[in-house]
This record gives structure tokens, sequence and C-alpha cells, in this order.
């Protein structure tokens, strides 16, 4: 019978991992339940086993093993990811594969400011070596204290300082990788040039666990800096905000690290249902339609820092670009003022489930874009709230749908579909794209070939055959089977 035949395979799978591994480090039944749901409980799955390898090498057998037995693999780090990339599929086949022991600073070199990092290691704990070592690692986003390098890379993982230091794939100047056949390519070269032809490196980061698994990193270091100024700044339209990023472009040059944007309903829905935060502002600035959210970061001195912040403030105030600014005058009232930002998706999650959109637009575009969207959809579903933030800097928009007044969660979802066809016509049709920092995993999977030419995934297609030929890697994420 088939039942029975998969029964002697998997059996004899799970016998080999636990010889490879060791019994505790190989998950089944209830040990394995939190490792097949994503933590936003969109996605559920199942599998045969979550196996938590502790070296590169014990990973190489692991897959080695897997291939044999024509298993399927799908590679988790944090799984803090938004797109059910790390979640398996219902069928209980697969086997997880977890870095969470892959966890080791393996080198910090400060002459060429470079830190090689295991894939399992957290993020934060990567800053803080960075930081212990007198050294700044910039990628910095809001699952810092939970999310893991692997993961980052995987995903090409963007956060609140790609203005000034570029995406994960920026950040990263060699990989490690274990391959879909179970070989380990070591390309943990910490340089900057590096023209020896074909970039594996940049194929692996972003491929999502599609096409090998990410061991370990060797990730750019940069100077601390002498100085930071922050300031949360109440402007009255989008395009104010858009004008007012250009101004800042020109005043600070590479010094801006952070322009985040935020409608108002969203910081004033975070202080509504978080009491303990509040806005910096008095009166009529509280009510402001847009917020803009700035940080400059400065080699020479703190007042030199200050008196070019202020200065460059002060022009944008004149010309009627801000309303209302509020400047940070210590780094507790920085963290605050971050904070409010952070706490957008958590307001978000406690306001229901929403229909999420995590795109890329041309900034010059990004104003009629939302003033067309917003449009459109409130033409199509009429009240329904448009909550907008992101990383302005680099063109991100957060550019989520919440449930009308009266609406039901349940009402909301039915209209998903409809919803992204909007959202997602609308960014083609600005020359965006329709994910940003997020992924594709499971999530946008099917909505991928609406967007991309037959071409592009057809050369993507030949690329998952050429690495993964079996295709047990991290299956049904990013291409359609």
């Amino acid at each position: 019978m088939p039942g029975a035949s998969i029964t002697v395979v998997s059996m004899s799978l799970l016998n080999a991992l636990q010889s490879a591994l060791g019994t505790a480090h190989v998950l089944t039944g209830a040990d394995a339940e939190t490792y097949v749901q994503d933590w936003r409980r969109r996605y559920r799955g199942a599998a045969l086993a979550v196996i938590r390898p502790g070296s590169t090498d014990e990973v190489a057998q692991a897959v080695r093993l897997c291939a044999q037995h024509g298993t399927p693999v799908v590679p988790q780090g944090g799984n803090t990811g938004l797109c059910g990339g790390a979640t398996p599929d219902d069928t209980g086949l697969a086997v997880v594969l977890s870095t969470a022991r892959l966890n080791q600073i393996r080198a910090i070199d400060t002459d060429n400011d470079t830190i090689t990092v295991e894939a399992g290691c957290i993020l934060q704990a990567v800053q803080q070596a960075a930081t212990d070592a007198g050294r700044l690692f910039p990628l910095s986003l809001a699952a810092e204290g939970s999310c893991t390098i692997g993961g980052n890379l995987a995903t090409n993982a963007g956060g609140t300082q790609v203005l000034r230091y570029g995406n994960a794939r920026e950040l990263a100047l060699g990989l490690e990788v274990v391959t879909a056949e179970g070989e380990v390519w070591n390309g943990l070269r910490g340089l900057r040039k590096d023209n020896t032809g074909y970039d594996l490196r940049d194929l692996y980061i972003g491929s999502e666990g599609t096409l090998g698994i990410i061991t370990a990193a060797t990730l750019k270091l940069y100077p601390c800096p002498v100085a930071s100024c922050t300031a949360l700044l109440a402007l009255d339209s989008i395009d104010a905000a858009v004008e007012l990023l250009s101004r800042a472009r020109l005043g600070f040059g590479a010094a801006l690290t952070g322009f985040e944007l935020m409608a108002g309903d969203c910081l004033q829905t975070v202080v509504s249902l978080f009491p303990q935060q509040r806005l910096p502002f008095e009166g009529a600035s509280t009510q402001s339609p847009w917020f803009a959210l700035l940080e400059l970061s400065d080699s020479e001195s703190e007042i030199h820092a200050r008196e070019r912040f202020e200065s460059v403030l002060g022009e944008a105030i004149e010309a009627g670009l801000v309303t209302d600014a509020a400047i940070a005058s210590s780094v507790a009232q920085s963290r605050a003022l971050w904070h409010l930002r952070e706490s957008i998706p958590l307001a978000e999650a406690e306001q229901g489930k929403g229909v999420k959109h995590d795109v890329s637009i041309p900034i010059s575009s990004i104003a009629e874009f939302v003033h067309k969207t917003n449009a459109l959809l409130q033409a199509r579903f009429p009240k329904v709230r448009n909550v907008v933030f992101g990383h302005l800097g680099d063109g991100n928009l957060h550019y989520n749908v919440a449930r009308a007044p009266g609406q039901t969660e349940a009402d909301l979802l039915v209209l998903q579909q409809d919803i992204y066809d909007i959202v997602h016509r609308s960014v083609i049709d600005h020359n965006g794209s329709i994910s940003a920092e997020h992924g594709i995993g499971q999530l946008k999977r099917d909505e991928l070939p609406h967007y991309k030419s037959d071409l592009e995934l057809g050369l993507m297609k030949r690329i998952k055959r050429a690495l993964d030929p079996q295709g047990l890697m991290n299956p049904g994420k990013v291409l359609q089977a």
C-alpha cells in the first residue's frame, strides 16, 4: 500500500536524522507544534519532524538525508516572517529545519569592518556584538529581538535604515550555504570587490530558502555615529512629506539615516490604544493628517548635528512644509518617538485582521499613488480605513486596509482578493513592486504571476531547477508548484 511505503520511508528518515543530530534535536508531535504555525496565525501546517542541527556539517548531513529520502525541507529562523515563507504545508511530509542552534558569532574584524555570524543569531545579538566592538551593524527592524540573520538574508529584509545603509543584501559580503544536495559552499570572504563570475551570494539572498540554506554570513560593519538627532514632524499632506524628504536629502546627505511616514490615523490609534504613549504635540497638531519621523546620524559632534538638524527643519517650517516639530532632547525621548512608529503594527493587531500590503513605489510617485489608490478603494468599498505608514526614504509603504465601521473581520476578508487586485494594479501602474521587504512566501505566491512577465518567471524557474533539481527546498514558496 502507498501509505505503508510512506510510513517505512518516514521512519527510516527519522531514525537516520536522530542518529545524525541526536534524538533531542528531532522533534515530533506536540514538541513540533510551535514550529508549524506562523506568528500571525495566518498559516498552519504539519511536519514529519522539526530538526535543530547545531553546526553547518549537521545541516549538510540532514539535507543529504532528506534528499536521499525525497523529503522536502522547510528552513526556519525566528519564525517572524509575514508571508508564511517558513511554514510547512499541511501534508505532514516535510521536515522543518530550524537554525536556532546555529547562533555563534564566529569572528569580528574591526580592521576590515566585518562580522561573521551564524544564521541562527538573533539580529539584536549581532547589533550588540558590533556595539561591543565599537562598531555599528545598521540593520534594524521591529522584530530584531527575535528574528535571525539567516531569515533576514533569506527575505532580503529592509527596516528603518535602508535609506542610508541599504537592505540586508547590501550589508552581506559573503555567505556559507548548504545546497539542495547537502554540499557546503563556503563563500565567507569579507571582500568588497570580487569580480570572478556569477554572484552566487545574490542568488541565495532573497530566495526565501527555496534554493539552499544560508548557514552563516560575513556582514559589513560601520563606525558608530558620534551623535544623532530625531524629530517627529506634523504635516498637512503626503505631498509635503515627499518634498520634505527631498530637502532633507539635500541638507543632510548621507547623514540622513531614517525618514518614516505615518498617516495621522495610525499614530492617533496608537495613543488611544496604548495610553502610556503620547504624541509630543498640543492642540490641533495632534490631529495632523500626516507625520514624518526623521533621524540624522552625525560623525562630527552633538553640537554640529543639532545645528544642522535645526537649520534644515527651520527652513522646512518657513516653507510651510512642516506645521509642528518635536525634536528629541535625549536618548529616551528619541526612543519614545521611535516607539510610536514601531507600535503601529501592534495597534493594527489590536483592532483585528486587515488586508496588508508591503509595496515599493518610486518616491516621486508615492503621493499620487496614495491619492489615487485611496480614491479607488473608497469608491469600491466605502468607509474602509486606509492604514498607511512606512519607510518613505526608500519608497516602501505598508499600505494596509482595515475594516469599515460596523464591518466584521470576516466581512473584510471576503473582499481581500478584490482589495489586493485594486492595490496591486495601482502599484504596477506606478512602476512599483508588490513586495518591498517582506518577501513572497505563500501569501503572494499566486499573485506573482500576474505582476511578473513570463520571461522573468521562466528565468526564476530555470534557476530553481538548476539549484534544486528535486524541488525539495521550501516547495510552494515564491514560485507555484
